[in-house]
């Protein structure tokens, strides 16, 4: 059996005709990016209590962070983070 391309919505339309494709990247998006920190941070051998001190914030602040689920982080807080562990932070868009 054959299938026509093109036939039928990918999920990526789904979520926008219900007006959740915005959340939804938003939380992949940080996904990667608390992924990313706590894996910089483990190779590093950073704590989150090291973490903390470096950014001049608290432990909490941390764990909100590196919560994959929270996206109220700002890109503020993002560069922070980095700039905390030597290393520059790239955006790109695509």
């Amino acid at each position: 059996m054959k299938l026509e391309k093109g036939i039928g919505s990918s999920f990526d339309d789904f979520l926008e005709e219900e007006g959740m494709l915005a959340q939804a990247d938003a939380v992949a998006i940080k996904r990667v990016i608390a992924f990313q920190l706590e894996e910089t941070m483990q190779k590093e051998h950073i704590t989150k209590t090291e973490m903390a001190k470096r950014m001049n914030t608290s432990r909490t602040a941390i764990n909100r962070l590196l919560d994959p689920s929270n996206t109220s982080i700002t890109l503020a807080t993002i560069e922070n983070a980095v700039a905390a562990m030597g290393k520059r932070l790239e955006i790109q868009i695509i």
